[in-house]
């Protein structure tokens, strides 16, 4: 295979998504870092975007089948309770309030948003499947660290991953 080549079959893309400086909203790097310590098929990368949203909106624009974000999504629910949200699905688009866990500005919404837009500028074609493993907080205050619910949530988030890439290597 060349340098540069993508690998044949479907490409999958696990992006850890978060401002560590936030507390539970770290999950997504911290989940990233665990999974990015296991074997993974060929085909499939995770990456510790954390805040930098633009990038991985331009980064998705080298051709990805699924891409499968790790983040803090705060749904309501008991902190460290985790959700399999389909993102392109209806309905799944976050609340506005949700914003304000995102101290970058760019929440997953945004991210998928302007990789709509760059991609009807350049032809690129958006992932096929996005799906988001996201974790309720318990805090987002500034600190570094999670929470002791979240932190036990990390493993479970991990092994719903690997499913999932698994799932996207068949598909």
């Amino acid at each position: 295979m060349t340098t540069g080549t993508p690998p044949p079959g479907p490409r999958t893309l696990v992006a850890g998504v978060g401002n560590i400086f936030l507390g539970d909203d770290g999950f997504g790097v911290e989940a990233a870092r665990a999974l990015a310590g296991q074997e993974l098929p060929e085909g499939v990368e995770v990456t510790d975007i954390g805040i930098r949203g633009v990038h991985l909106a331009y980064q998705l624009l080298d051709g990805y089948d699924t891409l499968i974000l790790l983040d803090a999504t705060a749904r309501g629910g008991e902190p460290g309770t985790l959700y399999l949200i389909d993102a392109r699905a209806p309905g799944a688009r976050q609340s506005p309030d949700a914003s304000a866990l995102d101290g970058h500005r760019m929440s997953p919404d945004a991210v998928l948003g302007l990789l709509d837009t760059l991609c009807a500028g350049t032809g690129a074609r958006p992932p096929r499947r996005t799906l988001v493993v996201g974790c309720e907080p318990q805090t987002v205050d500034e600190g570094i660290g999670l929470s002791p619910r979240v932190a036990a949530a990390v493993p479970e988030a991990v092994r719903m991953a690997g499913e999932l890439i698994r799932d996207a290597a068949v598909v």
